[in-house]
């Protein structure tokens, strides 16, 4: 198993947890020391989650591409209007050098 299957099990354990935790704080017969270790479990899985999402952000912030798609994409989006501006004015001009 690869790390990010084992963060996203953790995040997803992390998100039950805190699932139960909240459906625990809506029984009435708690106490509010029981209340208070729950409320205590919950921000301290939230804490934790909020790591593992910030692990997650880096590697997908700073995750490869291979270089074929990036030189790929790059030429994609190249437009030759200046050209083509230019070959106008010319022919306009009745300029056949260029």
């Amino acid at each position: 198993m690869n790390e990010p299957d084992v963060l996203s099990r953790n995040m997803d354990a992390l998100k039950e947890l805190q699932r139960v935790g909240w459906r625990q704080l809506a029984d009435p017969a708690l106490t509010i020391f029981e209340r208070r270790e729950i409320r205590n479990e919950i921000k301290q899985s939230e804490a934790e989650l909020r790591s593992c999402l910030e692990v997650m952000s880096d590697r997908s912030w700073f995750q490869e591409r291979p270089a074929q798609d990036d030189a790929a994409a790059g030429f994609r989006k190249v437009e030759f209007r200046l050209l083509g501006g230019i070959q106008a004015a010319c022919r306009e001009l009745a300029i056949t050098d260029i």
